[in-house]
């Protein structure tokens, strides 16, 4: 670790310990700090909105302070791996790494440890994978030790199910615990047992899928679904322990994941974040009838936008904040995905690839054909709310697949990209118009 480093953690680490002695009394005290020691002219719109936040107790104040609730030992290490590793630290040795090498560096990288799932829901792809595929310990400890040497400390795990796996994903937080773990899964196998190896590890957060309330959630997951993620969330929060939630809006669902009740529900679940996905039509279970209309779609932006404003929940819109991160962040911009198979995929929603995890390195991978076409063509739309090369821009996904030999990475189902893209073509052609508005309307702000 170089003196930079060790003087960002040791200023980081004495921060932590004073807010935590008296987070409300502290708070202040150290903002003040902060803006006598950094110069001006750095972070200067998050550090005025910090300044507000406190200074009105707002709802961003209100999140925060639900952090000091949580257990200590699990609060400490999430701040330390996410924030510090992940941000402070992170962040600049991959703005380094991309200089370098003159390819794109992920600030994290999303891997399935397996394509096994203990349920079945309508429209997800990873039922398709016939419970065969897994990523070895070894393999996901290599990519981790890869992953650390460009400066990503932030590992998604996905699937299939994550927790089907949970003894090696406890193993790999403790042998990296410089590092932060989130983990996206239904929740059905959190039980007492687990919360006490949260407790113990403090660097994994879950990521909970909901779809709604118990009839539209069931109705896509299974009956009596519902009813086992209310329970979960209600452990974890007993617990102390961090969680956010995974949702997946559709024409369906769009109207109650997005209502007051709904936000008003999981926040006094306990839930801190909220991933809001929009419904995406890959594999051959795909139902093109769920992705939302555009009227539904600019509902969603409008009401996520409004409840930032009054809600202690951070939110996370695909694909409506494209604008806050300059477009589409896949390619390993600012993230990639790597399959059970160990195939390494630009996008969790686009199963297109060139490359192999066991074949290559992570570097090589992030400079194989299909990358380096992103790395070329990334921003794909000028306009933000027109980010994806497959959903709002269906023109180019079939371009680059064609033009670097990549292929389709789905073990059961291969289709091409032609044929995926045939099937948001539709929905581009009417959410286009919409999109300019909108865009247009948000440039003059």
């Amino acid at each position: 670790m170089s003196l930079a480093d060790q003087a960002k953690k040791f200023g980081f680490n004495q921060a932590m310990k004073y807010l935590a002695k008296d987070p409300e009394e502290n708070l202040p005290k150290l903002m003040e700090m902060v803006d006598k020691f950094m110069p001006a002219d750095v972070f200067v719109e998050q550090r005025a909105a910090f300044r507000h936040a406190i200074s009105e107790k707002n709802n961003w104040y209100q999140l925060l302070m639900k952090f000091y609730a949580l257990d200590p030992h699990v609060r400490e290490t999430v701040f330390r791996t996410f924030l510090l590793n992940g941000n402070l630290i992170g962040w600049p040795l991959q703005e380094k790494k991309r200089a370098e090498h003159g390819c794109n560096i992920p600030w994290a990288v999303l891997l399935d440890p397996t394509s096994a799932c203990n349920l079945h829901c309508t429209g997800c792809w990873a039922a398709e994978y016939g419970h065969q595929l897994n990523l070895t310990y070894d393999d996901i400890d290599s990519i981790i030790r890869q992953g650390k040497e460009l400066g990503c400390y932030i590992y998604i795990y996905t699937g299939g199910e994550p927790l089907v796996r949970k003894a090696d994903l406890m193993k790999l937080c403790e042998v990296h615990n410089d590092c932060a773990f989130l983990c996206f899964t239904n929740s059905t196998l959190i039980d007492e047992a687990f919360c006490q190896e949260l407790l113990r590890v403090g660097n994994f957060v879950p990521a909970i899928s909901l779809e709604g309330f118990e009839e539209a959630n069931d109705s896509r997951r299974g009956e009596g679904v519902y009813q086992k993620v209310m329970g979960a969330m209600k452990l974890l929060k007993s617990h102390g322990l961090p969680f956010g939630l995974s949702v997946c809006y559709t024409s369906r669902n769009w109207d109650d994941v997005t209502s007051e009740q709904f936000f008003d529900q999981v926040i006094d679940m306990g839930a801190l974040f909220a991933w809001f996905f929009h419904y995406m039509p890959t594999g051959k279970d795909a139902v093109p009838a769920l992705m939302p209309k555009p009227d539904q779609r600019t509902a969603v932006y409008q009401r996520i936008q409004a409840f930032r404003k009054t809600k202690p929940l951070f939110t996370m819109d695909f694909q409506n904040d494209a604008k806050y991160v300059g477009g589409c962040i896949a390619g390993g911009r600012r993230y990639l995905h790597i399959n059970a198979a160990g195939d390494v995929d630009p996008c969790v929603f686009i199963h297109y690839s060139n490359v192999n995890i066991h074949d290559v390195t992570l570097l090589e991978a992030l400079k194989s054909p299909l990358f380096m076409a992103y790395h070329k063509g990334q921003p794909f739309n000028e306009n933000m709310f027109k980010p994806c090369p497959m959903l709002e821009n269906p023109d180019i996904l079939p371009r680059l697949v064609a033009e670097t030999g990549a292929h389709s990475t789905d073990p059961e189902a291969p289709e091409s990209a032609e044929d995926l893209c045939a099937r948001t073509a539709p929905y581009a052609q009417q959410w286009s118009p919409v999109a300019d508005k909108l865009w247009e309307e948000q440039k003059e702000k």
